[in-house]
Order: C-alpha cells, then structure tokens, then sequence
C-alpha cells in the first residue's frame, strides 16, 4: 500500500520573509566570504588562501624597471621579494629559503655539510664568532682562533649575515679555496684555505675513568639512538658511575631527536609543552622503558651558544632535578619552527609556537641558568684549557 502525500499549507508571508532573510545572510557571507572562510575552514581540516593587493609592490618594482641603470632580473627581483616577506615579520628565525639555500639547510641538519674549513660558529656579542676550531681542519692549522669575528668571505662583507649564510658561504667543494677575513682585537686578518671533507658526527663518548663524557654537537634524525647505542654497548664495559653531558655550542635541530635522549633520563613524563598564541596544542612525552640513566649522577655543560632543543634537554633534566647543570647561561631559543615545502624546492621556516619546559618554564630570550656557573673564556680554548670541563670532572654529586 503506497503512502499518501499530505498536502501542507505554506503561508505567503513567510515564504516571503524566509526568502528575504536568506538573501540577507547570503549577501552577508559572499561580501564577507575572504574573512569567513580564512577564520572558520581551518577547523573543518580546509586550506585557505589569502586575496591580497600586491599593487604598492607593482608599483615599486614598475619604477625601479623604469629608471634603474642596469639589468633588472625579474627573478631575483622575485626571489629577494620573497626573503623580504618573511623578513618583514621580524623573527629572526622565520626565513625563506632559495632552493639552494633549503638544500644546504637541510643537508646540515644531517651533519651532511660536505666541504669546509671546520670551525664552530655563533652570534656572541652582535657578531658571528668563531666558537672553536675543529682538531686537524684547515681553520685550526691556518690559524684562525676563537673570538675571532668572521668579517669577509672572498673579499665579500659578511658580518652583518647570519651565522646560516655565512655557512653556506664557507661550504663548498673539498680541494677549492676561499678567502676569510677576520677581526682580531680590532684588526683584520685574512687567510686563504682550501677546504677539506668534515668528519662530523652528531654524538660520541670519551672516558675518564669511569665517568663517561657524552659530547652531543647537534640533534638530527638519528642522535638519540646513537646515543643510546653508545650507552648500551659501551657504558657496561668502562663500568660507567657519573656521565657529563657536554651540550656547548650545540645549536639545536630536531625536537624528536631531543626526546629520544632525554628518554635515557625520564621515563615516559613530559619533556617538552608547546603553545601556539598562549594555548596548548602539542605535548612531547618521553619514550618508556629506555631510562637507563635515570638513577646515574649527570652533569650537563652548558654556555650561550647551547639553544633550542639542546636547551629542551637541559631544562628537562634540571625541571626533574635529574642533572647538575654547568657552564654559563643558555642562549634563549624558546621557540619552534616549522619547515614548509614551497615550489621548485624552496623552503619556508616560520615559527610556529613557544616551548615550555616540564614545570611550565619559557627560557625564550631569557636562556637556563646553571646551577653552577664557571665560566669558558676565548682565552681558554685557545690554549686548550677546559675549567668548565674540568670543574665536571671534579664535582661530586
């Protein structure tokens, strides 16, 4: 038996105002569609775009090809544009990069830096200094020390780059030669050095004793299960009873790669809270089952060129009183970027969110003060001193 149609009575006057009423919201939502869309479809998981008056830059770059004296490279033109872009925000850690630049970025992230001179650079002071030199590389035998303000790169000025350029300035192939000047207590000092292939690995041990010396240099994809490779294999023979952690110098790299060596300390707790405009969104937890430092007397060194996820490391091992930290204050990198693939290879690294460690702490601009402080002067390396290495050595915990 078919079901009968029941025929309902609509009324014209509310057809006309229901009518009129989604006009309305529907000439609302088209004229203000730009501002609807970019706040609410994030939410649903849907990308969106920005329109936007690009004009003002037409009318810039129309004039400069109109009276420059020279060859006008739209492509460069493009390409500085787009470094100007994510300069302009201001953060000294968002950046695009060339798809040369990001090849290079990437590579180092690996330790993959190919040929170079072999120092350890970082801003110190308003300059990139030269940190230290690395045994038998060619900076080290030609002379170059640490302190020294690395000024030009093939008669180029450079002091005003980052330490990232002036790197990528450095690298090339092994057997070429570049020209760096440096400024040495007010003066210049050039060398010519032909670069050699770096042996660069991200983690190794040393002994003393039976203190183990786990110098980690920076932290990529695969650090922390070196690190725990060389606990598991060679800690059981030296009979290890106290570890130094020697994270100085260390410039950071991948979070991941900061949780896994954490997780020979922690087991399983937070190590890392991150925020995005004040909330929440990504908590890191270390691994379980892998603490097998957890109860060992730990010693972490630290100074002003120890940053981002080195900075995790140590914060989290002090926050759980899990290490004695040494050395002077960290550098201040409190933040997270993250890496977006662009067309034709190019990379954009923007940061994302602040970090905070387990108690709830930002050392963003601010850096982690050592429970101890001993200081490591350019004079000290030089002369192959270590007081803060040494300091280690004697503390007893």
């Amino acid at each position: 038996m078919s079901k009968k149609w029941e025929e309902r009575q609509v009324s014209l006057g509310g057809a006309i105002i229901t009518g009129a009423v989604t006009l309305i919201i529907g000439l609302f939502v088209g004229i203000n569609w730009n501002n609807i869309s970019s706040t609410f479809l994030p939410y649903l998981g849907v990308k969106t775009t920005t329109a936007n008056d690009w004009s003002a830059l037409d009318e810039v770059y129309s004039t400069l090809v109109q009276n420059y004296d020279g060859e006008v490279s739209k492509e460069e033109i493009i390409e500085g544009a787009k470094k100007g872009i994510a300069a302009a925000v201001g953060d000294v850690y968002t950046a695009y990069m060339t798809p040369k630049e990001a090849k290079e970025y990437e590579a180092s992230l690996h330790g993959d830096v190919g040929a170079g001179i072999g120092i350890e650079m970082a801003l110190r002071d308003g300059y990139v200094r030269v940190l230290r030199t690395l045994p038998d590389n060619p900076a080290g035998k030609a002379g170059i020390k640490a302190g020294d303000i690395i000024y030009k790169i093939d008669d180029e000025e450079v002091y005003a780059e980052g330490s990232d350029v002036i790197a990528s300035k450095l690298r090339g192939a092994a057997g070429t030669t570049v020209k760096l000047t440096v400024v040495r207590d007010g003066e210049e000092k050039s060398f010519e050095l032909t670069r050699e292939t770096i042996n660069n690995v991200s983690a190794y041990a040393t002994y003393d004793g039976s203190t183990a010396i786990i110098t980690v240099t920076r932290f990529d994809s695969n650090t922390g299960t070196l690190v725990q490779k060389i606990v598991a294999d060679e800690f059981p023979k030296h009979n290890v009873k106290k570890v130094i952690l020697d994270l100085r110098n260390n410039g950071g790299g991948y979070v991941s790669a900061a949780k896994d060596l954490l997780s020979l300390w922690v087991d399983g707790d937070v190590v890392l809270v991150q925020k995005t405009n004040g909330i929440t969104h990504d908590t890191t937890y270390a691994n379980r089952g892998q603490a097998k430092l957890a109860d060992i007397p730990t010693i972490v060194l630290v100074n002003g060129s120890t940053a981002s996820a080195s900075e995790i490391v140590a914060g989290a091992l002090k926050d759980y009183k899990k290490a004695t930290i040494l050395g002077e204050t960290t550098f201040g990198k409190g933040v997270v970027q993250t890496l977006f693939d662009l067309s034709k290879g190019s990379l954009l690294k923007v940061t994302t969110a602040r970090w905070y460690t387990p108690n709830g702490s930002s050392i963003n601009g601010e850096g982690i003060t050592p429970d101890i402080e001993v200081e490591l002067t350019y004079d000290d390396t030089n002369m192959g001193r270590d007081p803060q290495l040494d300091a280690a050595k004697k503390l007893e915990l």
